[in-house]
């Protein structure tokens, strides 16, 4: 695999995909979406959630807790979005897939397993 385009189109292959973004948390910078249109608008999505993630570390670092955050799950009357935290490549290296599911379509446990292979195999 390896490029962003790639990834976005496997990660929308998940059974239930609503919508798909690569984002570095640092800068709050969307590397690039698939789908949410018309429900949802996968650019602010992004951002916010960036949010969620900023504050998950700090809350770990005033914990003074070593562990990485693997992923996020929030779930929703209708949905349910996974944050796909990628394990740092290179220096400074600060990413996340953002994965939005139909809570009746998808099975949580299956994207996961698919999420976290399609992490693995990012290559930027």
């Amino acid at each position: 695999m390896g490029n962003i385009e790639a990834t976005l189109k496997e990660a929308m292959a998940i059974d239930g995909a609503i919508g798909v973004a690569l984002v570095d948390y640092t800068s709050g910078l969307t590397l690039g979406t698939l789908g949410g249109a018309p429900t949802m608008d996968m650019q602010v999505a992004a951002a916010g959630n960036t949010d969620v993630v900023r504050a998950k570390m700090r809350t770990l670092e005033m914990l003074g807790m070593s562990d990485g955050i693997e992923d996020i799950l929030i779930t929703l009357d209708s949905q349910i979005h996974l944050i796909r935290l990628i394990r740092p490549r290179r220096s400074g290296e600060a990413l996340f897939l953002y994965l939005s599911l139909s809570k009746s379509r998808a099975n949580l446990g299956l994207a996961r397993h698919q999420l976290r292979r399609i992490e693995a195999e990012l290559d930027l």
